[in-house]
């Protein structure tokens, strides 16, 4: 039998992250205008954790509605600097621009998980993690983007704390799932509970 669990989503990260927990699962991308989406739940009062868990949601949700019966993960990380979303960086000019715009403060990633079957919410949760970037020279910043590559385009605030941006951070608190985008503890727990049998089978093929 195939695997019964969808991952709503092409992330590496979190597809990396279930193949590790040995989850039997398929990814499947939904397909949503995020920023849309973000700019109308934003206007509507909405916080970064707010805006997370609704996009884990739709994401689950559009998933959900082409796999009948199949439990389906939905999850998205948003980057908040006091009251402002940033998003992936678009460039390598943009990633120096938001990591400029890091420096020497503390933001917060909101990381969200939902599980879904059949269109309907039967879990959800998120997580959040605070972190500080050192009040690093241009130089130590265009070492460690030098060091990180394209890979940075890929990832909130341009950078990712399991590669060589470590070096920019002063503190970090938090869960490091939640950190990588999949509060992967907190979905194991929820699965125990809706759906054992998954945890009982092997890595999909």
């Amino acid at each position: 039998m195939g695997a019964m669990l969808i991952l709503a989503s092409s992330s590496t990260t979190r597809k990396a992250l279930l193949d590790k927990a040995g989850l039997p699962f398929t990814a499947v991308p939904a397909a949503l205008d995020e920023r849309a989406i973000e700019a109308e739940a934003v206007a509507a009062g909405a916080d970064g954790r707010d805006v997370a868990l609704l996009l884990a949601r739709h994401k689950a949700e559009a998933v959900s509605n082409s796999y009948p019966g199949r439990l389906v993960i939905g999850a998205d990380q948003t980057l908040s600097l006091g009251l402002e979303l940033l998003h992936k960086p678009g460039s390598r000019e943009e990633a120096v621009e938001q990591l400029e715009r890091l420096r020497a403060k503390t933001h917060r990633l909101h990381a969200a998980v939902t599980l879904v079957r059949d269109g309907i919410l039967l879990w959800s949760d998120v997580q959040t993690a605070e972190l500080t970037m050192r009040d690093f020279s241009p130089e130590e910043r265009d070492a460690v983007l030098a060091l990180e590559g394209d890979s940075i385009l890929s990832s909130v605030g341009g950078y990712r704390l399991e590669g060589p941006s470590i070096r920019l951070f002063e503190t970090v608190s938090g869960d490091y799932f939640t950190i990588l985008g999949l509060p992967l503890l907190p979905l194991l727990a929820a699965l125990r509970d809706l759906a054992p049998d998954i945890l009982q089978q092997g890595n999909a093929l």
